[in-house]
């Protein structure tokens, strides 16, 4: 079993929710729900494996606010 981290946005335009596992290249996805994003994403993934595609890029560390004073 493995586990990959996904970053998740929502399109304020669309509305939609968008996904891409950053240490992942070509593994990204979007979704009405964040349910139908999560299906999506876990699709993308088991492709990339199956053929043999998967280019892990490095090693996703986290995320961090940056506060500014304007």
């Amino acid at each position: 079993m493995k586990a990959f981290t996904a970053v998740i946005e929502r399109c304020p335009d669309t509305g939609l929710y968008t996904g891409y596992v950053p240490n992942l290249a070509g593994a990204h996805s979007q979704g009405e729900t964040l349910d139908e994003l999560q299906c999506n994403l876990r699709e993308v993934i088991e492709m990339l494996l199956e053929d043999d595609q998967a280019i892990l890029r490095g090693e996703f560390i986290g995320t961090q606010n940056i506060t500014l004073t304007v």
